[in-house]
C-alpha cells in the first residue's frame, strides 16, 4: 500500500523496523512512497518504550482493528502468564484458577480462538478455543496479536476475537540472537519454597551461495505451584419455617413439633460446610523452532514446530461438614442477618433472615450419626502433550504473491486420578455402629464477610485433636480411580494468493482456499467405590502407612482462627508417585471387612466414549483498496462443514449399550468489510463489519453420557442437533497518534448473536422428607446415576439415585452485546531536556464498558431455592409454589473493567506497576464442586475485584539484567454471592501473592 505516514510515524517506524516484520514492511513502504522519509530524525527507543512503539506501529499500519503486545526483550513479555499478558489489552478480562490466569474473555465472551503463527491450535478438553494458555510459557512468544475485526481471510470460529501467538522469525534477525533467563517463583500460601523457571533462545541467519538460511530455537522449563483457600457454605435446603406456618409437602401437612428451632419468623440455616484448599503444581516444558530458507529474493520456505509438555498436578483437600440438614430443625442460630436477594428479570425476590453465627450440635434422639465430618483428597492431574507443526513456502512475482501451507495441531491428554474420602468416627458420640457417619459438633461465624467454621470443641461430643489425628478414628468412605483420555487434532491445508494491480484505487485482491479436518476422541476410564456402612468401611489402622496430616495453614491467607486444622488424608504425594501401592493397600483393607467390597480396575465407560470428526472447506476473496484518505478491504468467506459423531448410549435402567453415529452438515456465507480513514495527520478512523460463526464444543454434540460420583452433580447429555452460533459484528474507532509511542483511542462495538449456546437444567423432584428417587427410571425428572453415595438424599444407605440433567441448547432468541473502549498511551521521553530523570515515566490505561441484552433461555430456581423464595412470600404448600425464572445472560461477563499501568525506564532501570479491575460477573466457577443445586439454581456472582502487579528490572550491563516481579501484591481475595451480588455469601477465594526473582543474560 502506498498511503503516507506522518513524520512522527516515520520516525517511530525507522527506529523499530528491524524488530518486527510488519513494522519493517510498513517502514519500507513509507520510505518508498514518501520523499520526506530520508529527512526525518530517527527517534531512538529501547526497552518498554520500544515494545510499545513497535506495537503501535503495527496496529496503525493494519487495515483492520487489531491489538498488539510485543516483548520488551527476548522472552520478556510484560507478564509471566499469557492470559495475564492479554489482560493488558483493551476489552479483555481474564479468569483465574488458584490465582493463575487461565480463561480469557474478549469483549465479554469466552468464545474466542487461539493460533500460533497463524495456525489453529487445539486444547486439552472438548472446547473450541484452542490451546490452554497455561500450557505455553510466555518466554517463547515474541508478540501477541488480537484480531477484533476479522478480514475475509481470517479463519472463522470466533465471537470475541482471535488471539495469535507469534514466535521470532529467523530471516528478520540482524544479528545473532542469544539469551538465557533463570528465575525462581515463590507463593505466599505454598509450602514448597522457590520454584524454578528457565528459558532461553538462540537464533542466527547467514548468506550462502544457495540463498539465505536462518533458524531460531527457544525453550523453557517451568515449575510453579498455585494455591488458594476456598471456604464454602451452602444454605440451600436450610429453610426453617416460622412456628405458625402450615407446611405442606406432597399433599401432606408436616408436624410443626418436628422443627423446635422454629422462630416467629422464617429463617435460612446451614446446609453444608466445606473447607477447600485448592492446590496445583505445574511442570511445563516448551520448545519452539523455526527454520527459513530464501533461495532468492522472491522465494521463501519455512518450517515451524511448537511442542508443549504440561503436567498439572492437583493436590487439593476438602474438609466437609455434611449431614447438617438432619439436625437443622433442632439448632437455633445465635445470630441472624437479613439477606436481600434483590431482583431477577425485574421480579423482586425479597428478604429473609439467615443464620450467620451459631453451633450445630448432634441430637442423637433425632439422628444418631449426623452431622458428619469427612476428609477428601482430590488428587488428580492433567498431563497434556501438544504439538503444532507448520511447513510451507511463499513466492513473489511481478503481480502475484502465492503462499501454500500444511499444518497439524494435536493435543493428547491423560487425566490420572486417585481421589479418596475418609469419614471420621467420633469416639465421643455413642454411635449405633451401622453407619460410618459420626455425630461431630460444629461452630460457625459468617459475620464480617468471612466464611469461618470449625469443630465446636466446647461441646460434650467434641473430639480432641489427638482423636482427629488417630488413624483408628477414620474409615475409608470412597475411592475414585481414573485415567480419562482426550485426543484432539486439526490437520489443515491452505493456499493463499494476492494479485497486485497497477492502479490508484484497487491495490490488490486476496483469495484462497483452506481445508481442515478436526477430530476429538474422549474415553472415560475409571472406577469408583462408595461405602456407607461400617461393615464395608475398613478402619484407618489397616492402611495407617498411607495416612498423613492434612494442611493446617488455612488461616495463613486472612488470619482466621476458626478453621478445620487437624485431620488425616491419604498421602497425595504417594498417590501420585506410587498409585499401585496405595490401591493395593486399600484393596487389602477392603478385603478384611465383612462386606469384602472390591475396587475394580479402571475400565472404559460404556456410555461416555465419543469420537467426533469434522471436515471443513473454506473459500475466501477480498479486495484491498486505497483512495484518497481511505484504505481497507472488503470480501467474503464461504465455509462448508460435514460432521460425524460416534457415541455410545444406554437406556436408563438398562445394561444394553447402543453405538450411534449422527451425521450433519452446514454452510455459511460470511461477508466482511474494513475501512480506515486518515482525515488528518496522525488521526485514523476505523470501521469494521462482518459475520462469523462459533461451532459447538465437541462434548456438547456427543450422544454419550458421563456419570459423575457426586449426588448433586448434573449428568451432561449431549445434543447432536446443535447449530453453530452466528454473530454479526460492527466496530467503529478513532485513534490519535499525537506523539511518538503515544495514542488516544475510543471505539464502539456491537454484536448481534443468534443460536447462542445456553444450558438447560432438568432438576430432580424430592419428596416431603427431602429424599430423591433411588430407582430407574426417574419419573420425577433427572436421570439415574448408579455411582454416587446417597448420603442425606435418601433414608436407604447405598449408592445410586436420580440426579439432574444438563444439556446445551440453542437459544431461540437473539442477543446483543455492545460496548465502548477507551485507551491512552503516553510517555515523557521527548521532554528529556526539560524533565531530566522524570522523562522516564509513562502511562498506559484502558477502560471498557459493555452490556448484554436479549435471549429467551432462562435459569430456574432449584427445588431448595424455590422453597426459600416462596417462603419469603408466605407460601408453604409446594402445590402452590412459583418457580423463579431469569434469562441466562453471559457467564464471565463484566460490564465495566479497566487497566492502568505506570512505567519508568531510564538509566538501565525498568519498572512497571499495573492495577487491573473488573466489575462483578456471573460464573459457574465455584468452590468444592458446588452445583446449581447448591446455589439456589443460578450462577453465582463474583464480586468486583482489583489486582495490583509490579515489576522492577535493572540492566547491570549490556548483557546482564536482573529483576523481580510481584503478582497480586495486595493479596486481593475473591468473594462470591448466590443469586445476586451482595445477597447470600456462598464462597470465598483467599488468594496468594507470587514473587519471581531472576536474571537474564544476552550473548
Amino acid at each position: 500500500m502506498g498511503h503516507k505516514l506522518s513524520k512522527i510515524s516515520l520516525a517511530v517506524l525507522s527506529a523499530t523496523a528491524l524488530q518486527v516484520s510488519s513494522a519493517a514492511l510498513a517502514q519500507e513502504s513509507a520510505t518508498e512512497s514518501s520523499p520526506d522519509a530520508d529527512l526525518v530524525e530517527v527517534i531512538q527507543v529501547s526497552g518498554i518504550r520500544q515494545s510499545l512503539t513497535n506495537a503501535l506501529a503495527e496496529k496503525r499500519s493494519s487495515d483492520n482493528l487489531i491489538e498488539v503486545i510485543q516483548a520488551v526483550d527476548i522472552g520478556k513479555l510484560p507478564d509471566q502468564n499469557l492470559a495475564e499478558v492479554l489482560e493488558n489489552v483493551t476489552g479483555i478480562q481474564i479468569t483465574r484458577t488458584a490465582g493463575i490466569g487461565t480463561g480469557v474473555q474478549i469483549r465479554g465472551t469466552n468464545a474466542n480462538r487461539t493460533e500460533i503463527n497463524g495456525v489453529s491450535t487445539v486444547g486439552s478438553g472438548s472446547g473450541r478455543g484452542g490451546i490452554d494458555f497455561e500450557d505455553v510459557n510466555a518466554s517463547i512468544i515474541s508478540a501477541v496479536e488480537v484480531t477484533k475485526s476479522p478480514e475475509a481471510k481470517t479463519i472463522e470460529g470466533s465471537v470475541g476475537g482471535t488471539v495469535n501467538l507469534r514466535t521470532i522469525r529467523p530471516l528478520e534477525l540482524t544479528e545473532t540472537l542469544g539469551n538465557i533467563r533463570v528465575q525462581g517463583e515463590d507463593s505466599s500460601l505454598t509450602t514448597d519454597g522457590m520454584q524454578p523457571r528457565i528459558s532461553g533462545a538462540f537464533g542466527k541467519n547467514w548468506e550462502t551461495s544457495s540463498g539465505k538460511f536462518g533458524f531460531v530455537l527457544s525453550g523453557s522449563y517451568t515449575e510453579q505451584e498455585a494455591t488458594s483457600f476456598r471456604p464454602r457454605v451452602d444454605r440451600d435446603g436450610g429453610l426453617v419455617e416460622n412456628v405458625n406456618a402450615t407446611v405442606v409437602r406432597g399433599g401432606n401437612e408436616q408436624d410443626p413439633s418436628a422443627r423446635p428451632a422454629a422462630q416467629s419468623f422464617d429463617f435460612v440455616g446451614i446446609q453444608f460446610l466445606n473447607q477447600e484448599l485448592e492446590n496445583y503444581e505445574y511442570e511445563t516444558k516448551n520448545l519452539a523452532a523455526s527454520f527459513e530458507w530464501a533461495p532468492n529474493d522472491n522465494t521463501k520456505f519455512f518450517f515451524d514446530a511448537v511442542i508443549n509438555d504440561q503436567e498439572r498436578r492437583q493436590d487439593s483437600s476438602r474438609v466437609q461438614g455434611s449431614g447438617v440438614s438432619s439436625v437443622l430443625d433442632y439448632n437455633v442460630p445465635s445470630e441472624f442477618e437479613t439477606v436481600n436477594f434483590g431482583t431477577l428479570d425485574g421480579v423482586v425476590l425479597g428478604s429473609i433472615p439467615v443464620a450467620v453465627r451459631g453451633v450445630i450440635e448432634p441430637n442423637l434422639d433425632v439422628d444418631d450419626d449426623d452431622p458428619n465430618l469427612r476428609f477428601s483428597s482430590d488428587t488428580g492431574a492433567r498431563v497434556t502433550k501438544s504439538e503444532i507443526f507448520r511447513i510451507g513456502g511463499e513466492w513473489q512475482g511481478d503481480h502475484l504473491f502465492a503462499s501454500v501451507e500444511l499444518s497439524s495441531s494435536t493435543s493428547d491428554t491423560v487425566n490420572p486420578n486417585l481421589s479418596t474420602t475418609l469419614n471420621f468416627i467420633n469416639p465421643n458420640a455413642p454411635l449405633d455402629g451401622t453407619s460410618n457417619d459420626n455425630s461431630v459438633p460444629f461452630i460457625y461465624d459468617l459475620t464480617g464477610g468471612a466464611l469461618t467454621f470449625g469443630i465446636n470443641f466446647d461441646s460434650p461430643y467434641a473430639p480432641t485433636v489427638d482423636d482427629l489425628l488417630n488413624p483408628n478414628n477414620v474409615v475409608l468412605d470412597a475411592v475414585t480411580v481414573g485415567r480419562d483420555t482426550t485426543e484432539n487434532s486439526e490437520d489443515a491445508f491452505r493456499a493463499d494468493f494476492t494479485y497486485f494491480f497497477d492502479n490508484d484505487y484497487l491495490m490488490s485482491v486476496d483469495f484462497g482456499y483452506r481445508f481442515n479436518k478436526s477430530a476429538s476422541t474422549f474415553d472415560d476410564v475409571g472406577s469408583s467405590i462408595g461405602l456407607s456402612r461400617m461393615s464395608d468401611s475398613p478402619n484407618g489402622s489397616l492402611f495407617a502407612d498411607l495416612l498423613v496430616p492434612g494442611p493446617s495453614n488455612f488461616g495463613s491467607a486472612d488470619g482466621r482462627e476458626l478453621a478445620f486444622r487437624n485431620f488425616l488424608l491419604i498421602d497425595p504425594n504417594l498417590s501420585f508417585n506410587d498409585p499401585e501401592r496405595v490401591l493395593s493397600s486399600l484393596q487389602d483393607a477392603l478385603a478384611s471387612q465383612p462386606g469384602a467390597r472390591t475396587l475394580s480396575d479402571p475400565s472404559s465407560s460404556t456410555t461416555a466414549f465419543f469420537d467426533i470428526e469434522e471436515k471443513t472447506h473454506a473459500l475466501y476473496a477480498q479486495a484491498n483498496f486505497e483512495y484518497g484518505i481511505f484504505r481497507g478491504n472488503f470480501g467474503a468467506r464461504y465455509v462448508q462443514t460435514d460432521i460425524d459423531s460416534l457415541g455410545n448410549t444406554v437406556a436408563e435402567g438398562s445394561d444394553v449399550v447402543t453405538q450411534v453415529t449422527t451425521s450433519g452438515d452446514y454452510s455459511f456465507f460470511l461477508p466482511r468489510l474494513n475501512i480506515v480513514a486518515n482525515p488528518a495527520d496522525d488521526v485514523l478512523v476505523r470501521l469494521g463489519w462482518g459475520k462469523d460463526i462459533r461451532r459447538p464444543n465437541f462434548d456438547a454434540l456427543s450422544t454419550s453420557v458421563e456419570f459423575g460420583t457426586g449426588p448433586n452433580n448434573a449428568v451432561q447429555i449431549g445434543n447432536p442437533d446443535l447449530e453453530p452460533e452466528e454473530v454479526v459484528s460492527f466496530d467503529i474507532a478513532a485513534e490519535w497518534y499525537f506523539a511518538p509511542a503515544a495514542v488516544v483511542s475510543v471505539g464502539y462495538f456491537h454484536k448481534k448473536r443468534t443460536n447462542l449456546f445456553v444450558t438447560q437444567l432438568e432438576d430432580v423432584e424430592v419428596d416431603e422428607n427431602g429424599y430423591r428417587d433411588i430407582t430407574a427410571p426417574c419419573e420425577g425428572g433427572g436421570i439415574f446415576n448408579p455411582l454416587p453415595d446417597r448420603n442425606v438424599l435418601s433414608d436407604v444407605d447405598g449408592n445410586g439415585l436420580c440426579v439432574p440433567i444438563e444439556t446445551t441448547i440453542n437459544d431461540s432468541g437473539s442477543t446483543t452485546q455492545q460496548g465502548l473502549e477507551f485507551a491512552v498511551q503516553y510517555d515523557l521521553s521527548e521532554f528529556e531536556s526539560e524533565l531530566g530523570w522524570a522523562s522516564g515515566f509513562g502511562i498506559l490505561a484502558n477502560y471498557t464498558i459493555q452490556d448484554f441484552d436479549g435471549g429467551d433461555a432462562t435459569d430456574s430456581s432449584a427445588t431448595r431455592g424455590t422453597d426459600i423464595f416462596n417462603a419469603i412470600n408466605g407460601i408453604y404448600d409446594d402445590s402452590q409454589f412459583v418457580t423463579v425464572e431469569a434469562v441466562q445472560g453471559l457467564l464471565d461477563f463484566s460490564e465495566n473493567a479497566y487497566n492502568v499501568t505506570v512505567f519508568y525506564e531510564k538509566f538501565g532501570l525498568s519498572a512497571r506497576v499495573r492495577y487491573t479491575w473488573r466489575e462483578a460477573f456471573r460464573t459457574d466457577d465455584t468452590a468444592g464442586g458446588a452445583t446449581r443445586n447448591s446455589t439456589l439454581g443460578f450462577p453465582v456472582v463474583t464480586h468486583d475485584r482489583g489486582q495490583l502487579n509490579a515489576s522492577v528490572n535493572y540492566d547491570v550491563n549490556e548483557k546482564l539484567n536482573v529483576g523481580i516481579e510481584a503478582i497480586n501484591l495486595t493479596k486481593s481475595d475473591v468473594t462470591q454471592s448466590c443469586v445476586n451480588e451482595g445477597a447470600l455469601l456462598c464462597f470465598q477465594g483467599l488468594t496468594d501473592r507470587r514473587l519471581t526473582v531472576g536474571a537474564s543474560y544476552r550473548f
